[in-house]
C-alpha cells in the first residue's frame, strides 16, 4: 500500500482541458481530480507547472546507440538497456515499446547478432525491477530477409512482445520511393562504396520479390491469432493502404504521402509519424511533413522513433501551429491515443482510476524542461 499523495497547483492537462488543479494518488492510481489548489500542508505545490500523462511511446530504436556506442564497440546489454532506460524516463516517456528489428538492412549491421542480448537484457532488468520505464517489446519484421519469418517465430510468444510491425525497406517503393534517397541514406550511413551499393541494391530487391508478400501475410496471421497489434510501415499508396487495413492493421507508421495518410485515417489506422519529424521540419527522407498531416487533421500519434527526447518537444511544436490541434489533442498524440492503439486502456490521460504515470514539465522559450516523472505514483525522475 502506497501513502497517500497530493500534488497540487499544476497545469493539468486531460483529454480535453487544461486547468489549474490538484490530483490525488493512492495505490498507484489517480483517485482525484480537481480544479483548484489545496491548502493541505501535506500538498506538493508544483509552481504552476505542467502535469501531464506519462508519455507512452510505440516505436523507437534508442538502446540500438548504446548497444553499439561507436563502430567495433559492443557494450554490456544489461548496461546499455538501464542507460536506454534513464533516457527514456528524463523525456517522460513511462511506457515504451522497444523496437527490436528482425531482418537487418545494414549490410555490415549487427541487429540480428544483438537481437537476442538486448531482449534478454530487457527481460532481465524488468524482471530484477531496475527499469524506471514500463518496457514493452515491438518485433519491427524486415520482409526482405531471408530469416524474418523464422526469428520472429521464435521471439513472438515472449511475454513482453506487444506490438508487431511490418516493413520493406528495399529500393524504389514506400519509405525510399526515390532510389536517389535510398542511395544517399545508405551510402552515407553505411559508408558503402558505388560497386558495393549496386550489389546491395540488386540483393534486396530480390529478397523483396521471394519474401516480402509470403512474410507480411504468415506475420499478421500469427499476431491476430495472439491478440497482438499489428502496424504497417511506410505506406506510401492507396493500394497499400487498402492492403494494411485488409489485414486488420491497427497502426499506419510513417506514411510516407498525404494521399497514404489520409486513406489510412479513413480506413481506421491510426497514424503515427515521427516526432522528429516536427522538431526538425520535414522528412530526412524526402517524404511528407508531418505537419502537413496534421494541417489535414490526420496526425494521430507522433513517435520519437530515434530521439526520445523530441516527443514532448514535437508535441508542445504541434499545439502551437495553425493546424486544430490545441495542447490537449497534441498531448493526447503522445499518450492516450498510442496506449490505445496498443491495447493498453490503463494509462495515457489523467483521468479517475487510471494509472499515476506523471510528468511535470516547465516550458521556457517553447522548450520542455522535465522536473518530476512518476510511474504508478513512483517518482522514477
Amino acid at each position: 500500500m502506497q501513502a497517500e499523495q497530493i500534488l497540487t497547483n499544476a497545469r493539468i492537462v486531460t483529454s480535453e482541458w487544461e486547468f489549474v488543479g490538484t490530483l490525488v494518488l493512492r495505490d498507484g492510481l489517480i483517485t482525484q481530480v480537481q480544479e483548484g489548489i489545496s491548502s493541505l500542508p501535506q500538498a506538493h505545490n508544483l509552481g504552476g507547472d505542467y502535469l501531464l500523462p506519462g508519455l507512452v511511446e510505440l516505436h523507437t530504436d534508442n538502446l540500438e546507440k548504446y548497444m553499439s556506442p561507436r563502430p567495433g564497440v559492443d557494450w554490456p546489454p544489461i548496461s546499455a538497456v538501464l542507460t536506454h532506460d534513464a533516457q527514456i524516463a528524463s523525456a517522460g516517456i513511462t511506457t515504451v515499446f522497444d523496437a527490436l528489428a528482425i531482418g537487418d538492412v545494414n549490410p555490415r549491421g549487427k541487429r540480428m547478432q544483438q537481437l537476442p542480448a538486448m531482449l534478454e537484457a530487457i527481460a532481465e532488468a524488468t524482471a530484477a525491477g531496475h527499469l524506471r520505464a514500463d518496457h514493452r517489446l515491438h518485433l519491427r519484421c524486415e520482409l526482405c530477409h531471408p530469416d524474418t519469418l523464422a526469428v520472429f517465430r521464435d521471439l513472438v510468444d515472449h511475454p513482453q512482445v506487444a506490438l508487431v510491425s511490418v516493413m520493406d525497406h528495399s529500393p524504389g517503393q514506400r519509405q525510399f520511393a526515390k532510389e536517389d534517397k535510398y542511395r544517399e541514406y545508405y551510402i552515407g550511413k553505411y559508408h558503402l562504396s558505388e560497386a558495393e551499393m549496386d550489389t546491395f541494391v540488386r540483393e534486396q530487391q530480390a529478397n523483396s520479390i521471394e519474401f516480402s508478400d509470403r512474410y507480411r501475410r504468415a506475420i499478421v496471421e500469427d499476431c491476430h491469432a495472439r491478440g497482438l497489434s499489428v502496424a504497417s510501415h511506410d505506406d506510401a499508396t492507396l493500394a497499400h493502404v487498402q492492403e494494411s487495413a485488409g489485414f486488420g492493421m491497427a497502426i499506419a507508421e510513417f506514411p510516407t504521402t498525404l494521399e497514404a495518410a489520409k486513406a489510412s485515417h479513413e480506413l481506421g489506422l491510426m497514424v503515427l509519424m515521427g516526432a522528429p519529424n516536427i522538431v526538425r521540419g520535414g522528412s530526412h527522407s524526402g517524404n511528407i511533413a508531418a505537419a502537413e498531416l496534421a494541417r489535414h487533421g490526420v496526425l494521430d500519434i507522433l513517435s520519437s522513433d530515434y530521439y526520445p527526447a523530441s516527443l514532448l518537444q514535437a508535441a508542445l511544436l504541434l499545439a502551437g501551429q495553425d493546424n486544430g490541434y490545441d495542447l490537449p489533442r497534441a498531448i493526447a498524440s503522445v499518450s492516450r491515443v498510442p496506449a490505445k492503439a496498443a491495447g493498453l486502456d490503463d494509462r495515457g490521460e489523467i483521468r479517475v482510476g487510471l494509472r499515476a504515470d506523471l510528468v511535470q514539465a516547465q516550458v521556457h522559450a517553447g522548450q520542455a524542461v522535465i522536473q518530476q516523472v512518476w510511474r504508478q505514483a513512483k517518482r522514477v525522475f
